[in-house]
């Protein structure tokens, strides 16, 4: 009877071990293989298992908590939010960087696989230096509002100072997200010692609009390193800068190369001071086109009829570059030559949105133009003849103005049959007045 009840005591205890020996969730105790194991298995759950794998996020090993991050991240709802803004808080930099992938991946679904930091991360071995070397021009849409904590992490880790790859990756995340609340961490970021660091900053500077930081640019008008003197003269013509102009008149003077004095002229023309008329009535008749385009581009802003004739001749002009056509058709129409005759201005801006590699150009001055009623309704005009691409384009430039007469053209596109402009027209509807309201 002892000899039976010791060979089931044996036996219950043999069934029992292996239970404890798992690690329950939220439970720190096993080894760092069981608790990796676990948090693997709790990833194939989805969602339910969040609540669970935030423990993990904790953990005092360094592996666990990577790995609950990925499993975190490939869950990939609005729900992990909580769990990745908590795990950008991570002491490890690979950690942050691929939870804040995981909050920009939230509110622009594919991003981790397709665009990432951490989606360049193979066999422990990470290719930064290529990743940062390019420009990341994603941003979502205008009606997309992130969480106040999120944005409040980005700005935190930015700042970090412990790594630039974390920091650089943070205000690149800031930028397709528009986070508003982490420009002040981006101006700060400015003075980084890490060229990539401070490219990052000013590009979501650009993202985010907010033409406050626009004085903070200007000593990196004059700054050693091309690349970075190039984007914060783009910088300061996107903010409209107008406190930088000495620094922004001093690289159109002095600019060591062509490439330069191009950003130069363009971000000076960008902000139309009517003292700079006589710079851009000299490089109005320049051999180089990108610098003649500027030129024609700050008349136009500036808006003094005696240059009307002159625009006009650029305009008119048979064997002009496109880029020099472009830019005396927008300052032709900023001066109010907003008719729909066939040949003016404004349609053959709009005629340049069928044309690939002058699509962007034509969206930015079309944009512009919005602001002025007298173009706004011209182009309303334009919309019956125009072709598919030209109406999804036009959708958007009518999205990004802060124009609310612009909604009837729009609520009538968003009723075509064809089910791209419907939806393109949709959206913009949705910006628009998400920008109405705010």
């Amino acid at each position: 009877m002892a000899l039976f009840f010791f060979r089931g005591a044996a036996l219950a205890l043999a069934l029992v071990l292996p239970l404890l020996s798992q690690t329950a969730p939220g439970d720190h105790s096993g080894t760092v293989k069981q608790r990796i194991s676990r948090v693997r298995e709790l990833g194939k759950r989805g969602t339910s298992a969040l609540a669970d794998l935030a423990p993990y996020l904790r953990d005092s090993d360094r592996e666990v908590r990577l790995e609950a991050v990925k499993a975190v991240v490939r869950i990939d709802t609005k729900a992990s939010l909580d769990a990745l803004v908590a795990a950008a808080r991570d002491r490890d930099p690979e950690i942050r960087i691929r939870a804040i992938d995981g909050i920009v991946n939230t509110y622009l679904p594919g991003y981790v696989a397709n665009n990432s930091l951490s989606g360049n991360f193979t066999r422990g071995f990470r290719h930064i230096k290529d990743f940062f070397s390019s420009r990341n021009n994603q941003v979502i849409d205008a009606d997309v509002v992130i969480r106040a904590d999120a944005a409040k992490v980005l700005a935190d880790d930015i700042n970090d100072g412990f790594s630039f790859d974390a920091s650089s990756n943070a205000a690149l995340a800031a930028g397709i997200l528009r986070a508003r609340p982490a420009v002040p961490a981006l101006i700060k970021g400015l003075k980084s010692k890490e060229n990539d660091m401070i490219f990052e900053c000013l590009v979501a500077l650009q993202k985010i609009k907010d033409p406050s930081a626009g004085p903070a640019v200007s000593f990196l008008a004059r700054d050693l390193d091309e690349r970075i003197q190039i984007t914060a003269l783009e910088t300061i013509g996107v903010l409209r800068s107008l406190d930088s102009a000495p620094d922004v008149r001093a690289a159109v003077k002095g600019g060591r190369n062509l490439k330069i004095r191009r950003a130069a002229l363009q971000a000076l023309a960008m902000l139309g001071i009517p003292g700079d008329r006589a710079i851009f009535q000299q490089n109005a008749g320049s051999g180089d086109a990108e610098m003649r385009a500027a030129a024609l581009e700050g008349l136009g802003r500036i808006r003094e009829p005696e240059d009307f004739r002159l625009l006009k001749a650029a305009y008119d002009e048979p064997d002009a570059d496109w880029r020099v056509h472009l830019a005396s058709a927008f300052a032709l129409a900023n001066q109010g030559k907003v008719d729909t005759e066939l040949f003016s201005p404004l349609p053959y801006l709009v005629e340049s949105l069928n044309t690939s590699s002058r699509a962007d150009t034509a969206s930015a001055y079309l944009e512009e133009l919005t602001r002025h009623e007298g173009a706004r309704a011209s182009m309303v005009k334009l919309l019956p003849e125009a072709t598919k691409d030209q109406k999804l384009k036009l959708c958007a430039v009518f999205g990004a103005s802060r124009n609310e007469d612009l909604l009837p053209a729009l609520k009538k596109l968003s009723k075509e049959e064809d089910p791209d402009v419907a939806f393109a027209a949709s959206k913009a509807i949705r910006i628009l007045q998400a920008r109405e309201s705010s």
